[in-house]
């Protein structure tokens, strides 16, 4: 008997080789690694895809492309030439296999992956001779329980997966190709647009709340102060006053007066520990503590999964079943010695906190217990991150008391409030989080406290923006995307030049883009329209409707926005060029025009003037280089960041340099042509050169120069 296991990568495949009974040997097909497994006469083959294989593309050339088939994913995309080697290899091992194990991911997307493997690459027959491992986590008990009762391909979650995908091609592919034809139809101008299904909603979200910003109007207003001896400050109860005239009058109410402590109210509250982390909460909480990005976080908990550390991330629940074993997974932490600490501290029997929030397919995410050797720093600190929350849910409400406290001066009533902890609880497990610890006044009602009352005028501050984390939580309150691919979204974002910053700006193109939508097509922008779709995906995999009653429904849907488009492509095409090309504006020339971002036939940016040819100012741009709001101190012109670690500099590398001679010392001989080499000086300080430049381009750094 043979036998064919899919896994959806190689890490993933050399893990279920290992943890399957019989004799593991590891092979290669054409430098593509792959495992066989013997046990009592039967043949186990563990092949690797390297994610999605295949891709959809159009069946025909016609203008809407709606018309589509499943094609390896290295025909649409010349850069994914590697994938045709595990294609090809799957093919030729799988030839002769009897039964087929699909052991890709248990989502929607592994589902979709493994699926189109064995029905495209292992042949359509496949599927009648598949069954399904279903796991949450890469450890050997796991794997063994996963492959020795394995369940059936469920149906739903593939038609789901494959509706998901023809939806979104169906958008963005078409969308944006209408777009960009909008533009060079009208201004016979190329510029790359893009809109996504989720990721043009989104966009809109964080363009109305930039304008929201924009038309915000600030307000003056007060907050009174009582600053007291024994560094007491109590803020009077109005809290914020709009009116000049009532602080004036507070303030002489209270003048010269003392003080008087009229209650002081002591209370001990619970502070329960914290949920389990589900994938969106874990971005949210390494954003907070450590800047990563959501999808920074998200290949991290991937690769730690991978790895067998942890469990799948990409996960809403917020439960922790008991079959996943506590006893066992804390007795294996505690082979790390601040882990046993912290379990030590623990009360048995074991009970976790849980949440709400529920996922069919795979608990919330948590350490497996099997003890990383080593691990880079950033890797470290989310699996830290995940343990310590792990650990944390099983400890005791913390305690916390508070002391209340209401005063008055003259008619005026003051109060301020005091917390310390009184009992840890779980935040001893949890060491990420600061612990209330205020000191509590020796006080008694009726004590008279001298001091002096101020008045503080501040302004109201518009709606924040937001941050990656803000806007995770954003799109999944609204029921924008998926926990798999909101952090995608947002990176795409940044990659089209949509937005920047940590806390999210949108720019001229961004904005333009959306407002140039909503003008000419408002169902583009519309969450509902998306929440509506997705509602109906979720409803496939769950078994109430048909795939293809919601592709179809979908067609019409994008079709009349698309004749939206092509209605008003002229004005489309130039509103969206004129705000590309003010978006690309980085600065003032020194002639007074505008400098612009350019793009090279190389594809290489550097900065020029507008007013070319008449000015022919150009500036290069090292590689990775941002380009600064701040101006320079000595020119104006735009401040630079770039290299590792990060410099700043003037886009001018010439800069402050004016009255500076060139060394010209000679050094030595160009090893490549023979000419003098001498000290040159560039945007990086002092290096070596070849005096044949720009024909020769030899270079060396001073340190090299021995």
């Amino acid at each position: 008997m043979h036998e064919v296991i899919i896994c959806e990568k190689p890490r993933t495949s050399e893990r279920i080789s290992a943890a399957l009974p019989g004799k593991v040997e590891k092979k290669n097909y054409r430098r593509i690694p792959y495992y066989e497994v013997e046990n009592n006469g039967k043949k186990t083959t563990v092949l690797a895809a390297v994610g999605h294989l295949y891709s959809l593309a159009p069946k025909n050339r016609k203008k809407k492309k709606f018309d589509l088939e499943w094609v390896p994913l290295y025909e649409r995309d010349k850069s994914k030439k590697y994938i045709k080697s595990y294609v090809d290899a799957i093919k030729k091992l799988s030839k002769d296999a009897d039964r087929f194990v699909h052991a890709c991911d248990y989502d929607i997307e592994g589902t979709l992956i493994g699926y189109n493997v064995l029905k495209y690459a292992c042949g359509q027959d496949s599927l009648d001779n598949t069954v399904r491992m279903k796991f949450s986590t890469l450890t050997d008990e796991d794997i063994l329980e996963a492959y020795e009762n394995p369940i059936d391909l469920d149906i739903n979650q593939v038609d789901s997966g494959i509706a998901r995908h023809v939806l979104d091609f169906i958008f963005g592919v078409n969308i944006s190709k209408y777009l960009t034809d909008a533009v060079m139809k009208s201004t016979k101008r190329y510029i790359q647009l893009s809109a996504g299904r989720v990721q043009t909603p989104t966009l809109t979200i964080l363009v109305d709340r930039e304008k929201e910003i924009g038309l915000f109007i600030p307000e003056p207003y007060w907050n009174i102060k009582a600053y007291l001896e024994g560094d007491i400050i109590a803020d009077h109860k109005k809290g914020k006053i709009f009116k000049r005239e009532d602080v004036d009058e507070i303030l002489a109410d209270c003048k010269d007066k003392d003080a008087q402590v009229s209650k002081i109210e002591l209370k001990t509250s619970k502070k329960i520990p914290p949920f389990p982390f589900d994938l969106g909460s874990l971005q949210s909480e390494a954003y907070s503590l450590f800047g990563f990005s959501p999808k920074k976080t998200q290949q991290i908990a991937q690769n730690l999964y991978s790895e067998g550390y942890t469990s799948y991330p990409r996960t809403s629940s917020q439960k922790l079943p008991k079959s996943i074993g506590y006893d066992k997974i804390l007795k294996k932490l505690s082979g790390n010695a601040a882990f046993r600490k912290s379990i030590q501290k623990l009360k048995k029997p074991y009970k976790p906190r849980e949440g709400k929030k529920k996922d069919e397919a795979h608990p919330s995410i948590h350490p497996t217990g099997v003890l990383p050797k080593k691990l880079g720093r950033d890797y470290q600190k989310l699996y830290e991150l995940i343990a310590y929350r792990f650990i944390s849910v099983f400890g005791e409400d913390a305690l916390v008391e508070t002391m209340k406290t209401n005063l008055e001066i003259g008619k005026q009533p003051f109060t301020f409030t005091r917390k310390r902890t009184a009992k840890l609880g779980w935040q001893e497990q949890y060491p990420f989080r600061s612990v209330e610890n205020d000191a509590f006044p020796d006080i008694q009602e009726g004590d008279k406290l001298a001091g002096e009352v101020k008045d503080e005028e501040k302004e109201t501050k518009p709606p924040a923006r937001y941050n990656q984390a803000s806007l995770i939580r954003e799109l999944e309150k609204r029921g924008l995307g998926t926990k798999s691919t909101r952090a995608n979204i947002i990176s795409i974002l940044y990659d089209r030049k949509y937005v920047e910053g940590k806390k999210i700006e949108v720019n001229v193109l961004g904005e333009q883009l959306i407002d140039t939508l909503v003008k000419y097509s408002q169902k583009i922008t519309s969450e509902e329209l998306t929440r509506e779709f997705e509602t109906k995906l979720e409803n496939i995999q769950k078994g109430k409707t048909q795939k293809e009653n919601i592709i179809e429904e979908y067609k019409t849907e994008i079709s009349s926005i698309l004749d939206d488009i092509e209605e008003n492509k002229l004005k489309i095409g130039q509103e969206l060029y004129k705000a590309y090309r003010e978006s690309m504006i980085v600065g003032e020339c020194k002639c007074g025009k505008n400098l612009i971002l350019i793009s090279s036939r190389q594809g290489n940016p550097f900065v020029g003037c507008s007013g070319y040819p008449e000015c022919k100012n150009t500036y290069s741009l090292p590689r990775g280089t941002t380009i600064l709001k701040t101006k320079c101190e000595k020119c104006g012109l735009p401040m630079i960041s770039f290299g590792k670690p990060r410099q700043r500099a003037c886009l001018d590398p010439k800069c402050g340099k004016e009255d500076q001679e060139p060394s010209n010392e000679v050094v030595g001989e160009c090893p490549e042509c023979g000419s003098e080499l001498i000290k040159r000086s560039g945007r990086f300080g002092e290096f070596i050169g070849c005096k044949g430049f720009p024909k020769c381009r030899y270079t060396r750094s001073i340190e090299e120069n021995v």
